[in-house]
Parts: C-alpha cells; structure tokens; sequence
C-alpha cells in the first residue's frame, strides 16, 4: 500500500512539472468550472418547476421524477459535459503540444477544442445517456440499483479514461473513441487503473488534511469570538478547496495526456519516466 501510495505520490509530481512548465494549463480548469456553475444555475428553475429537487427524497419510493423531469435531466448533462468535455479536450490539446516539445498557448487547447466540437457534442450525448440511465437505476433500484450503478459507473469511467486524447489527435468520431479508450488500457495495462485512482488519492489525502486544518483555525479563532476572524477563515477554506479541486482537475488531463502517448509509443520521459507510467497500471493476468 505504501509503495503504491509512494508511485502515486511521484505521477503527482510528474504532472505537477508539466504543470509548472505551462501554467496557464489551469486555466482550463477554471472556465470548465465557471462553464460549470452557470449551467447549473440555468438548469436549477426548471429542476424546481418540475420536481426534481423537491423529489430527490422520494426516489425508489412514489417515483417522484416524471418523465418530463428525467428529459430535463437529460438536456442537463448534455449540456454540462459539452463545457466539461470541451474544456478537457482543450487541456489534453494543449498538453500534448508541451509533451510534444512545443510551446502551446490556451488559445492553441481552445483552438484543438473548437475543431473536435461535434464529436465533443456527441460524446457529451452518449454520456449523458449513460449518466442518466445509471441516475434512474441508482434512485429507483434500492440499495441493489445503487450498487448495479455504482459498479457500472466505474467501469464507463475507466472504459473511457482515454476517449478525450483519442479525441484530439485521432480521426474519429466518439463511439470509435470509446472502443479505442477501452482497446488501448486492456491491451498495454489491463482493466484496473491504478495511477488515476493514486492520483484521487493523493488529492483525496490532501483534502482531509485541509478539512482538519480549516477545523483547527476556526476552533482557535472561535476562541476569540469574532465573527469576521471566522467569516475569513470560512471564504480562504472555500477558496483553498476550489484551488486543490483546479489542481486536481488539471493533473488529470495532463496525465490522460501522458498515458496515451505512452500506450501509443510516444515518448513521454521529458517530464514522466516511462516504466513509471507503466507501473501505474496493474497488468491483466492471464
């Protein structure tokens, strides 16, 4: 476990250089996230005026989401993982042409984004799709839909860890890319991906000892008794984590990015050791 952890912790700092090297990387991230709030607040009357809000509670018991309230759903995750999809289409982009010796500019992540924008679309349909199917199952299956859900979530998202990058630099189209993705890690390291669940990790560690640390200071600042001492303390931990959520988001593109020009035979040791993204994988025995 702590070899593994110990693995993980270096693809953090390998991302991380590549990171350092480009940083207005993060700035996808960051118009992903607002993209990501807006659509939300878009969509959020008509969650309310069909009931999806107010039936949250009720699912696998009267079925309080209508027909009409799953289409809504729908046409949400349409359109969040149009901005998700598109922003990371953009990162990847980006990264590659660092990986690949270049100098890229958040104009060049946009620009790759832009001529891949009705696969995006595409993509950001079928997954909608998925997501609301596994949604419904989840709420209206009971513990044993919620598990079915859950498994079947996990495995769409290690299918399709590399659907962007084969996005960006392969000709075809997002049903092609999901086969590609899944064809890619089964043939070089099996079906347990390793590294992007060390890399949670790292992040996930990370936010526990922030969440501890945001607890202690408002614990030595309750002593004081100052309302606007606690109101600080309550904005900086907001702040630090919606900054360690951007992070995180960046390194993941940026190491989709090296893990397919390595199961493509590009070569990635300018900021990765290649045996080391090798290892972040569990080979498929047998």
């Amino acid at each position: 476990m702590m070899e593994r952890f110990a693995q993980s912790w270096e693809l953090v700092k390998a991302s991380w250089r590549v990171l350092q090297s480009d940083k207005e990387l993060i700035v996808f991230p960051i118009i992903s996230f607002i993209g990501s709030i807006i659509v939300g607040i878009l969509f959020a009357i008509p969650f309310f005026g069909v009931g999806i809000v107010q039936s949250s509670s009720r699912f696998g018991d009267d079925g309080g989401v209508t027909v009409l309230g799953y289409i809504i759903l729908f046409l949400f995750y349409i359109v969040l993982y149009s901005v998700i999809f598109f922003c990371n289409t953009a990162l990847v982009g980006a990264a590659m042409i660092r990986m690949s010796g270049g100098d890229p500019t958040v104009s060049d992540g946009f620009a790759i984004a832009s001529k891949k924008l009705n696969h995006i679309i595409a993509y950001a349909v079928i997954s909608a799709t998925v997501g609301t199917v596994l949604r419904a199952i989840s709420e209206r299956g009971g513990i044993i839909g919620q598990i079915a859900s859950g498994i079947f979530g996990m495995a769409w998202n290690i299918v399709t860890f590399l659907v962007v990058p084969v996005l960006v630099i392969e000709d075809v189209g997002p049903v092609d890319a999901i086969k590609r993705s899944g064809a890619l890690l089964k043939k070089t390291w099996g079906e347990q991906l390793i590294g992007g669940l060390g890399l949670g990790a790292v992040f996930g560690l990370l936010t526990v000892v922030l969440i501890f640390a945001v607890i202690g200071l408002f614990i030595i600042v309750a002593a004081t008794e100052s309302v606007a001492l606690m109101g600080l303390i309550g904005v900086i931990g907001v702040l630090a984590f919606i900054v360690l959520g951007l992070v995180s988001s960046a390194l993941s593109g940026i190491y989709q990015a090296a893990v397919y020009r390595h199961a493509t035979g590009n070569d990635v040791s300018g900021f990765y050791d290649p045996a080391l993204v090798a290892g972040a994988f569990k080979p498929k025995r047998g």
